[in-house]
């Protein structure tokens, strides 16, 4: 342990927060870049994929089966995986659009112009990233933490996210390659984001048809938890019991209002 980044946050208890207050269905990890391979490598008990494999693929082994991976350009199939979390450019060939011109959309032009809306992390500093659980702290502080959730559950998350400081939150969605909307977007920006995941993330990162994806920098985690706690004890909890159609509400009301 003694090799270990000591992180400024208690993953334990945050995660152990999450589930007692969501029940969520995976586990919430991290995702940290590294300016260089050595220094990823440098993680305890890390493990390097012996196939090339989309990013979709690394993140869904971390939440589904508990895995620390570290890839490189070299791991990744495509620029469009390594672009998005800013190992490879957004050069001529990415923002052309030829890829995707007649599969996702239906001219060059739309092709283009869905690379170009895309939210990627910058390129340049970092030449390698690693996911893990955030409950082994292998990582440290990681850049971002990703969560999925039901759509009941993610509600519920940002209700407690607004419960101190209110914003009010916008989320984009691009389309196909909607990991830019979550990952690319909260490593670009610093900021939450939500995302519908893309049919890639469901073919090859085994996301399910009810899951919603919310990417958030780690210093939002305990403003969540505590958001959370005060609406337990207003009665607003996960899961979220169904009154009924055809009676008063006033019952359930007078729970949590002053009515």
């Amino acid at each position: 342990m003694s090799s270990l980044i000591i992180p400024k946050y208690d993953y334990k208890l945050l995660v152990e927060s999450l589930n007692r207050y969501l029940k969520l269905k995976t586990i919430p990890i991290g995702m940290k870049r590294f300016k260089t391979e050595e220094e990823m490598q440098k993680i305890p008990r890390i493990k390097r994929p012996k196939k090339q494999l989309n990013m979709d693929q690394v993140v869904g082994q971390c939440r589904w089966v508990g895995y620390t991976l570290g890839v490189t350009m070299a791991n990744l199939t495509t620029p469009q995986c390594g672009a998005v979390v800013g190992l490879s450019p957004r050069d001529k060939s990415f923002l052309s659009g030829h890829a995707f011109n007649g599969v996702w959309y239906g001219s060059l032009e739309d092709s283009a112009r869905h690379q170009q809306e895309m939210d990627c992390a910058p390129h340049g500093e970092y030449e390698a990233i690693a996911v893990s659980p955030l409950t082994t702290l292998l990582l440290g502080d990681p850049d971002i933490c990703l969560i999925y959730a039901t759509p009941g559950q993610m509600i519920t998350l940002i209700n407690g996210l607004q419960w101190k400081g209110y914003k009010k939150y916008t989320f984009n969605c691009v389309g196909e390659s909607s990991c830019a909307d979550s990952w690319g977007r909260a490593l670009k920006t610093d900021e939450p984001s939500v995302s519908i995941p893309c049919y890639a993330e469901r073919k090859f990162g085994g996301v399910q048809d009810d899951e919603l994806l919310i990417a958030l920098p780690p210093r939002y985690l305990p403003l969540i938890i505590e958001g959370l706690e005060n609406l337990h004890k207003n009665g607003l909890r996960y899961p979220i019991p169904n009154h009924g159609l055809d009676k008063s509400p006033f019952e359930s009301l007078i729970a949590s209002y002053s009515v």
